[in-house]
């Protein structure tokens, strides 16, 4: 088995950044080098980056070393040479490796050949995609396979959607009886220098819209099974709506945060027999002048992703189309140093020995999860931190590997712990007891 005990011990590396020198890669890849200096690892973490060219590598661990005031870093992190597009080269990357941080996305379009090559060659592997599509096309085609390797395949562990999946967790971890309903919205705060995100989310938004139809084939596929619905049915909100918790419009948030946080709890329900909990998820996004802009910007990018023609448009020119919140170059550092997010979760249920069948729920509770900028130093911490409780708790995983949800994998660990530790915070803000 790849990653049990100290089975790790006879490959070179225990983590490897895949894909080092991409744009989140080179966060991931400094932040793999902070926590190695850090107190558990100090110093003992054996690790490496991945890619297709020696030269940004070591640009990468220069600029990291700069950054950490590490010059030593240069000569302690191993250089692997790999490219997507090469299997052999791939599958001599899984073969050093005990988990593998994949940050090469699209991962509708990259993402499989490093599944294949890390669930055939024994090795764990982590990636960050927001991509329903992949991510439940891989547990599709992999989980059996992986299972049978005893690796664990981890989509989705950047902030699409370790906040949100292991939120929900901790919501329930913190009520005194049985959470049945959660709702969370994302606030998103950007500082005087305001805010962009680099245009490879853009793309994956694109294709996702534009796929819809294969999504549901897919799902038909898998077979799922309703989930039961245990308390009272959650009420939807609108596709805009005021929200009087938060003094300002919201709307549905449209990343993968709702299709894994459901894939975690059909887990938990299904092999743990623990209570699914019903999950919505939202995004504030201000006044009434941010509503019409939002509105008019989402119109024409609905219209224009159902053809061919209209995506080569969107691909070509992200910050027209998406005024200035895309942009080829992504934000910089004194954009990503400006921002931050705030995910609140208001969660119902019913006290201890109240049967939810029964009634209207009778407790509440309201958390958070806080952190620094979402898109490239969260989604690096939380990716990190999945890569390194894969490593250190690895006796409370679930017992058989496979292709899992962050919440599937890690319910039992102490992932929440290393996350706190490390800049995103869980917190009780309230909670009413019966």
């Amino acid at each position: 088995m790849a990653t049990r005990g100290g089975a790790a011990a006879g490959r070179p590396y225990e983590l490897v950044v895949f894909g080092a020198s991409g744009f989140t890669g080179h966060f991931v890849a400094e932040e793999v080098a902070r926590v190695a200096a850090g107190d558990e690892l100090r110093g003992s973490l054996r690790w490496a980056v991945a890619g297709r060219s020696r030269d940004k590598l070591e640009g990468v661990l220069d600029k990291a070393a700069e950054r950490l005031g590490k010059p030593e870093l240069k000569s302690e992190v191993g250089i692997i040479l790999c490219d997507v597009s090469d299997p052999s080269s791939l599958a001599d990357l899984a073969k050093q490796a005990a988990v593998v941080l994949n940050c090469v996305g699209p991962y509708r379009f990259f993402g499989e050949p490093v599944v294949k090559a890390c669930v055939e060659n024994g090795t764990s592997c982590v990636d960050i995609s927001g991509e329903p599509q992949f991510l439940e096309g891989m547990h599709l085609k992999y989980n059996d396979k992986a299972a049978e390797k005893g690796v664990y395949v981890i989509g989705s562990s950047g902030f699409d959607s370790i906040p949100a999946d292991m939120g929900v967790l901790y919501t329930r971890d913190n009520l005194k009886g049985t959470l049945t309903a959660v709702e969370s919205f994302l606030t998103v705060k950007s500082g005087p220098a305001g805010y962009s995100i680099h245009d490879g989310t853009w793309k994956s938004a694109i294709h996702g819209l534009a796929d819809q139809d294969n999504l549901r084939k897919l799902r038909k596929q898998i077979g799922y099974r309703p989930l039961p619905i245990i308390g009272a049915k959650q009420k939807r909100r609108g596709l805009v709506f005021y929200s009087q918790e938060f003094k300002e419009y919201s709307i549905p948030f449209m990343g993968a945060d709702v299709s894994v946080v459901k894939r975690t709890q059909r887990y938990l329900h299904t092999h743990l027999q623990e209570t699914p909990v019903q999950y919505a998820a939202y995004a504030t996004v201000g006044g009434i002048a941010s509503v019409i802009k939002l509105m008019f910007a989402g119109l024409l990018f609905f219209l224009l992703v159902k053809f061919s023609f209209g995506r080569n448009l969107l691909t070509k020119y992200p910050e027209f189309f998406s005024s200035g919140h895309f942009t080829r170059k992504g934000p910089t550092q004194k954009q990503i140093d400006g921002s931050s997010f705030t995910m609140t979760f208001f969660g119902e249920g019913y006290c201890e020995g109240q049967d939810p069948q029964q009634g209207k729920p009778n407790v509440k509770i309201c958390t958070q999860v806080k952190g620094p900028d979402a898109g490239y130093v969260a989604t690096a911490v939380a990716m990190v931190q999945a890569g390194i409780a894969l490593l250190k708790d690895a006796s409370s995983l679930p017992k058989q590997g496979g292709v899992y949800t962050p919440g599937a994998a890690f319910s039992k660990t102490k992932l929440i712990d290393r996350l706190n530790k490390h800049g995103i915070e869980f917190s009780v803000v309230s909670k009413s007891e019966a």
